[in-house]
């Protein structure tokens, strides 16, 4: 069998595995994101202690970002401007390349996640958003098996969004946009704003409507921009389930009846939904990853 391995690179922790995308994962492990030089450390003494399993054919990154994607550009593989100290510069593909010399391929983790989804939607969806809402709110967008780049990937957890009243005096936590959409609405703005995580938010508490009323305005602005067939929404935010459907609703009501094929909540409930992949998005992304770039060299 044919073995691959995946890192889903985030901002909080690492996950690298071995596996493949189709039978899932033999081993895994998850490491905190330290400073680079002990966080890759431990990456490699992974995959060390991982070489009995057999040969790793190739190996895919799925990154927190901003990172540069594309492979003709200088920052290819390199963490750019980012909050996270210490790691702006990180060549993630030479770090690999130090402790293993095999095929690599990089994205972001929510690029990577949309692949995944749209790997596990089947051949009907072909255009695909997904959206992680978590420490930071990240977008990947997939169009005809291909995720989207072009000066850059996309970041459209970044984007403005109209401010809810009931969060009016709340200047946001975004260190370069203040009150962008990520700002407002992820999880270190929702401890800002409301004094806690959302897990320990009470149902009556008007953060429900406002997180739900924010990332609808992102599903609006997708649905009108890319026009996806499917968009999903994960991370650690949206484990809070009851949030789905308020959003599928304000969504509904923010469109319209306007987007062909997204005209009322029958077709959000068809339009948005939770991830479909047995283990999470971006790691099973990372496989898909490793798989091409080894496919690219043989």
């Amino acid at each position: 069998m044919t073995i691959y391995g995946a890192i889903e690179a985030g901002g909080t922790k690492f996950v690298c595995a071995l596996g493949t995308a189709e039978t899932g994962s033999l081993r895994t492990a998850t490491i905190p994101t330290r400073d680079p030089e002990s966080t890759f450390a431990e990456v490699a003494a992974f995959f060390d202690g991982a070489a009995e399993l057999g040969r790793v054919a190739g190996i895919g990154i799925a990154s927190f970002g901003p990172v540069g994607v594309d492979a003709a550009a200088a920052d290819y593989g390199k963490i750019l401007a980012t909050p996270k100290p210490g790691w702006e510069g990180t060549d993630l593909l030479a770090r690999v390349r130090d402790f293993l010399d095999v095929p690599l391929a990089i994205d972001t983790d929510v690029n990577a996640a949309a692949l995944a989804e749209v790997a596990a939607a089947g051949p009907e969806i072909s255009q695909l958003a997904y959206v992680t809402v978590g420490t930071g709110i990240g977008v990947g967008l997939v169009t005809d098996g291909r995720a989207v780049h072009g000066i850059g990937h996309p970041e459209a957890g970044h984007v403005l969004v109209r401010r809810h009243p009931a969060h009016e005096g709340f200047a946001g936590t975004c260190p370069f946009h203040g009150d962008c959409l990520e700002g407002l609405a992820a999880g270190p703005a929702i401890a800002a704003a409301w004094g806690a995580p959302a897990s320990e938010l009470p149902a009556a508490h008007p953060f429900w409507d406002v997180e739900a009323d924010y990332l609808a305005q992102l599903c609006m602005t997708l649905f009108l921009t890319m026009a996806p067939q499917r968009i999903v929404l994960g991370g650690g935010v949206m484990q809070q389930r009851r949030l789905l459907p308020i959003i599928r609703v304000r969504t509904a009501q923010m469109l319209g009846g306007y987007v062909q094929g997204a005209r009322d909540l029958a077709a959000m409930e068809r339009r948005i939904l939770p991830p479909a992949c047995r283990e999470p998005s971006g790691l099973v992304g990372a496989y898909l990853l490793a798989k091409r770039a080894a496919q690219a060299e043989g």
